[in-house]
């Protein structure tokens, strides 16, 4: 794999996306429907590397990766145009999908090999984009101060018995944006703004960080329910870190459900692109992205959930317990995103 830049250049912004472009394999060279593939992706975590690494060993199509914050490259891509270079645009969170989706990027795939490996309700119903992974957004709680036997539904994180105990991040979160979108979709929009002014009586600061920030809160104290997604809590099982020790031994893990459904599942994701010079190899990316290395990669690697049934999870994943995936399909959650921030700007959820 070839890493063609940095995340803390392209985070800088648009201009600084643009430097990297020259450093891609021109488009209409030689070989190119079938020796590269250029990916842009979000996805931040550098376990990654060994998946696109074994997407090269198996089919010996170079990956060429470059990485950034998802929206700018979503304006990268756009602004690229026909000229863009990207075959697979990669990222986090089915909202962000759909604003890629809204700006035309993607292309559908019909490939028989994705349908039937992944369920309906984790891709695009015209197959534009897919989700390869899967993270629940759950609640943790502090093992010291809360009986998990108060627990039950999202819907009960708004009753008054959790007043000044909530600790979740802020609604320009996408994962929080999401939720509330999710929730909307199910209960409505009048019902969930009930909800939403729930919640935010129930906080126990004004939101601020990211989940990790929410978890360590819970187990200090400053709150006792921390909502967060899964896949974060196990970055604390490190033996040789005492203070990340500390956090993990004192934090358990509830699986909320809707009343009259399951859980909230969100995924990570992506597309091949309307403009990908690399057809051919973008499709075999993302089916290799449904086999059973890359899937156990995504739930060992990552500590995240399969897509795909019956491939085993991280043991301490395992560990927090089962769950049933609520079945609404993941692309509502873009398409309700703007009513689902007005609603927390009303019921003043900063």
């Amino acid at each position: 794999m070839s890493k063609v830049s940095r995340r803390t250049l392209l985070g800088a912004g648009t201009a600084a996306l643009a430097i990297a472009a020259g450093k891609l394999a021109n488009p209409g060279s030689v070989g190119a429907q079938s020796k590269q593939l250029n990916l842009y992706s979000s996805r931040h975590y550098n376990t990654d590397s060994e998946l696109y690494d074994g997407f090269t060993r198996r089919t010996g199509i170079k990956v060429n990766l470059i990485e950034g914050k998802g929206d700018a490259l979503i304006e990268r891509i756009v602004s690229e145009g026909r000229n863009s270079p990207a075959d697979i645009f990669l990222t986090v969170d089915a909202g962000r999908l759909w604003k890629a989706e809204q700006r035309g990027i993607f292309a559908p795939v019909d490939s028989n090999v994705l349908k039937s490996k992944i369920p309906a309700s984790f891709r695009h119903p015209n197959n534009l984009w897919f989700g390869f992974s899967k993270r629940a957004r759950v609640v943790m709680y502090n093992r010291d101060t809360v009986n998990p036997a108060r627990l039950s539904t999202y819907e009960d994180l708004a009753t008054p018995k959790w007043r000044g105990k909530i600790l979740i991040r802020s609604s320009s979160n996408v994962y929080n944006q999401s939720l509330v979108a999710w929730l909307i979709a199910n209960l409505g929009a009048q019902a969930t703004e009930a909800w939403a002014r729930g919640v935010v009586a129930n906080f126990a600061r004004e939101p601020q960080g990211n989940d990790r920030a929410q978890i360590e809160g819970a187990a200090s104290g400053i709150g006792s329910l921390a909502i967060a997604n899964t896949y974060y809590l196990p970055r604390y099982n490190e033996p040789k870190d005492k203070a990340k020790m500390d956090v993990f031994k004192k934090i358990g893990v509830y699986f909320p459900k809707l009343a009259n459904g399951g859980t909230h599942v969100n995924i990570s994701g992506g597309g091949m692109l309307k403009n990908a010079p690399n057809k051919d190899a973008a499709v075999q990316f993302l089916e290799y992205l449904v086999s059973s290395s890359a899937q156990v990669f995504f739930a060992q690697g990552n500590s995240e959930y399969p897509i795909v049934s019956g491939v085993a999870i991280d043991p301490v994943v395992a560990s927090f317990g089962r769950f049933n995936d609520d079945d609404t399909n993941v692309s509502v959650y873009g398409r309700n995103a703007a009513e689902a921030v007005r609603i927390m700007d009303r019921v003043g959820w900063k």
